[in-house]
């Protein structure tokens, strides 16, 4: 079973971007383990200009995606179960969680929305979850569509040359990631890690652990202390 992934957009033309190139661009399509379908919503705008927004209700600046132009875009759309997501800044954070869990099933279905935002009538009816990938405000939901895939995408069997790389990436245990290093053993004045030159597989773990506590206490607070909160429940 293939990882298939729709858009609903205004510009098809922004696929697939960054997801055709590399092992995700060949796992889409030479091998198919995962698919990419574009829908454009101006297409099913019931106006005869294509408008498929209107003036915000009670008034303010910008235009607003039209709930039923939205709606007829996804119904035109086998969903085969798979979740609905709208890229959106005020939506919950994009996590590795998420992303984890989306992998395993049949797909997304992602709205990438444009102007003020979308009508809230058809983010409740059709059961969309809003989804955030950061703390900023971007023109479109685009941009944000293609992270949210990629990370899904990157996760399904066979995609990535090597599974063993995903076990210490950043936020599958809760840490961030190690720094990394290869050839030169010099560049500039600065050497690799004598450590990681030795040969000894223990120590080298243990290096990489304390790189990946440190850097996780001083750039994100918030994931060390849910790290130690869940080293206390574990009694470790």
């Amino acid at each position: 079973m293939s990882f298939d992934a729709t858009v609903l957009t205004m510009f098809p033309e922004a696929y697939p971007g960054p997801l055709g190139v590399s092992l995700i661009g060949t796992a889409w399509r030479e091998h198919g383990l995962w698919t990419l379908e574009t829908v454009d919503i101006r297409q099913f705008s019931k106006d005869k200009r294509g408008f498929l927004d209107d003036t915000p209700a009670g008034g303010g600046p910008g235009q607003v995606m039209r709930a039923d132009v939205i709606a007829a875009a996804l119904d035109s759309v086998d969903r085969r179960g798979r979740p609905l997501l709208y890229m959106s800044a005020r939506g919950r954070p994009l996590t590795q969680a998420r992303v984890s869990e989306w992998a395993k099933g049949p797909g997304l279905i992602v709205l990438a929305g444009r102007f003020e935002g979308v009508d809230q009538r058809v983010i409740d009816a059709r059961g969309f979850e809003e989804i955030s990938v950061g703390d900023a405000v971007l023109a479109g939901g685009e941009a944000a569509s293609l992270v949210a895939i990629e990370a899904c995408v990157r996760l399904v069997p066979g995609v990535l040359g090597q599974a063993e790389s995903l076990s210490e990436e950043s936020f599958e245990d809760g840490l961030l990631e190690h720094p990394q290093y290869t050839r030169p053993r010099e560049f500039e004045g600065l050497e690799i890690p004598p450590v990681l030159l030795s040969g000894h597989h223990a120590d080298i773990g243990k290096w990489r652990r304390s790189q990946r506590e440190a850097a996780t206490r001083e750039r994100r607070p918030d994931l060390w202390a849910a790290h130690l909160a869940n080293q206390q429940a574990k009694g470790e």
